[in-house]
Formats: C-alpha cells, sequence, structure tokens
C-alpha cells in the first residue's frame, strides 16, 4: 500500500513537471490547482517538490503573478508515450482518413512517427505487440453525411492569414449563384461534418462562415485585416447548434420518459440544462442559433422527442417534414 502511495505522487510529480516544460510561459499557482483538482496550499507543496527535483525550473516574474516553468524540456525517459496514447493518436489520423480529411491525418501521421522515432528502441520494442493487439481491436464507425474537404495547401494559406493578419481572397461558389471573389478577415477554421472559414466582412465586420469544399484560389492578400478585437472563435462556435449561424433561441424540447435515459446522457449544447418530468420524460432546455440544423437532428429521435419552444424551429421543422413528404410522394 505505502509503495502504491509512492508511486502516485511521483505520477502526480511527472505529470506536473511535463505541463510546466510544455507550457512556454509558465503555470501560475492557480493554474496549478485547478488543472491537479487540489487547493492552493497542496498546489505550492506539488510546485516545491517539481522544483527540487528539476534543476530547469525557474520562477518567472508576470505582476500580479508568478510563474514556473521548466526551460529545456525533459528526458526521453520521462517523456515516454503510453501504449494508449499512441493507440489514440493512430485512431485519430485513422479517422479523419476516413472523414475525407487526408491532409490532415497525415500531420497525425508524421507526429507518431516523430514520437516513435524519438523514443528508445527497448521502449518501442515493449510497446510494439500491446499497441498493434489495439489497433486491431479498435476501428471507427463510418456515418452517412458530406465528407468535409479540407486541402492541405488551402489550410496553410489559411493558417497564414490567420496568424499574420492578413487580408484573406478566395473565389467562392455556392449552388444556384454566381462565384465572386472575396476578401475577408480570417478569424479561423471550424472542423466537422463540414469544414468551414469563419471570417469577418473588412467593412461592416460582420461574421460569416464559408464552406471550404466551395473555395477556390485561396491566398492570403497583402495588407492587414485583423478579426474583431472582441471574437472568440470558440464562443461563436458553442453558440450554434451546429455550424449555422442565424438568430439565438431559447430552445425547450420535451423528451418521453421512453426517451428520457438516452437524452439525459445526450450532449445537445453547452448552455444545455435537463429537468425532470414528473411523468418520467425530461426537459431540455439551452439558447442556440441553427434551427435548421437541429430540426434535422431532432428527426432521428422520432415521437420522443416534442418542440416545445421556439415558434420558428417548429416551422422549420414542419417545412422539412413538408420536403420530405413532397421527395417520398415522387418515389411512388
Amino acid at each position: 500500500m505505502f509503495g502504491s502511495m509512492r508511486q502516485d505522487k511521483a505520477v502526480v510529480m511527472i505529470e506536473l513537471a511535463r505541463r510546466m516544460a510544455a507550457s512556454a510561459e509558465g503555470l501560475t499557482l492557480d493554474d496549478i490547482a485547478r488543472e491537479s483538482g487540489v487547493c492552493r496550499r497542496t498546489a505550492e507543496r506539488m510546485r516545491d517538490a517539481v522544483m527540487a527535483l528539476y534543476p530547469a525550473a525557474e520562477e518567472v516574474s508576470d505582476p500580479p503573478n508568478k510563474r514556473w516553468r521548466i526551460r529545456g524540456g525533459l528526458s526521453a525517459f520521462e517523456q515516454a508515450p503510453t501504449t494508449t496514447e499512441l493507440v489514440e493518436l493512430t485512431k485519430a489520423a485513422q479517422g479523419l482518413r476516413t472523414a475525407g480529411e487526408p491532409g490532415r491525418a497525415a500531420a497525425l501521421e508524421g507526429l507518431e512517427r516523430k514520437l516513435k522515432s524519438a523514443m528508445r528502441s527497448t521502449t518501442l520494442n515493449r510497446l510494439a505487440p500491446d499497441l498493434e493487439a489495439l489497433v486491431r481491436a479498435e476501428t471507427i464507425a463510418v456515418q452517412a453525411g458530406p465528407r468535409p474537404s479540407a486541402d492541405e495547401a488551402m489550410l496553410a494559406e489559411i493558417r497564414q492569414a490567420v496568424l499574420a493578419n492578413q487580408p484573406l481572397g478566395f473565389i467562392y461558389s455556392r449552388p444556384g449563384v454566381e462565384a465572386r471573389r472575396r476578401s475577408v478577415a480570417p478569424c479561423g477554421v471550424m472542423f466537422g461534418r463540414a469544414n468551414y472559414l469563419v471570417a469577418a466582412d473588412r467593412e461592416s465586420a460582420r461574421i460569416q462562415t464559408f464552406r471550404l469544399d466551395r473555395m477556390s484560389a485561396v491566398r492570403a492578400e497583402d495588407g492587414i485585416a485583423a478579426p474583431p478585437a472582441d471574437f472568440d472563435l470558440q464562443t461563436f462556435a458553442s453558440q450554434s447548434f451546429g455550424i449555422y449561424q442565424d438568430e439565438i433561441e431559447d430552445v425547450v424540447l420535451r423528451v418521453t420518459p421512453e426517451g428520457a435515459t438516452e437524452a439525459r446522457a445526450w450532449r445537445w449544447h453547452p448552455t444545455q440544462t435537463v429537468e425532470d418530468e414528473p411523468d418520467g420524460g425530461v426537459l431540455v432546455k439551452f439558447r442556440a442559433s441553427g434551427m435548421r440544423e437541429l430540426a434535422w437532428h431532432l428527426f432521428s429521435w422520432g415521437d420522443q422527442v416534442a418542440i416545445v419552444a421556439p415558434d420558428r424551429l417548429k416551422t422549420v421543422m414542419g417545412e422539412a417534414l413538408a420536403a420530405a413528404q413532397r421527395a417520398l410522394a415522387k418515389g411512388n
């Protein structure tokens, strides 16, 4: 028991050292406490232990805070990845290839090769049998849906423009609409069932989304075109049920008792709340835009979900049902 406790503490210290070595600016005591799930006093003891164990650890002044980091990285012994970590990296690359993202998959595969080449041969030989067995024992189910496109050269141009705050120019083509040249202030990329550039109009600063597979002749342009100062990509993405951005609504869904168990475990939206109903059902509430994608999703729940609000979601759902009925009638 005593040996196990000492081993657990050693693992905690090494993990903290890894985080300190991976952070260019260093970690504050609050960072250590939050990431380790401990109180501030325990964080102080952990910091002191790492400072004593690692001579390269240093204190950095960042008024009103102090930060601690380890410069020069850690040794190969301390940084050897586990079998589980390597398996997850391999599966992530395979998942991207399955989803039609060869460029992003190649980046992860390159990272995997670099990790393995940096490992001691004895360590790699020890992990190899388990790694091969787990890779064979796990696979990724292919889901129906659009095949996203993220050309490597296109992503490179977008990333260059984002990092340099340059305008991004491209030709945008949509079905039934004449293609035209656009020049925007790029904010970032959202990857999903389809991949989208998020960008601000250079005159109005209005945020827009553009599907990457509809973009061509993409290049970073001369000049400065920074996104709005208060823009945050994660916040923007979390406002919508999917990708489409429109008016933000208060959504209320009533799930029947038959679907309640699944609904409680379902991730509907970052702002969701789930309330139990007297009959065993649940009320799911969240604020979001993207009523079209939400309506598409609700099809998969059949009669287990009823729309309480908003009315616009009911209208969109009705229109989708009518379109499906018309398509069904054409097949008869």
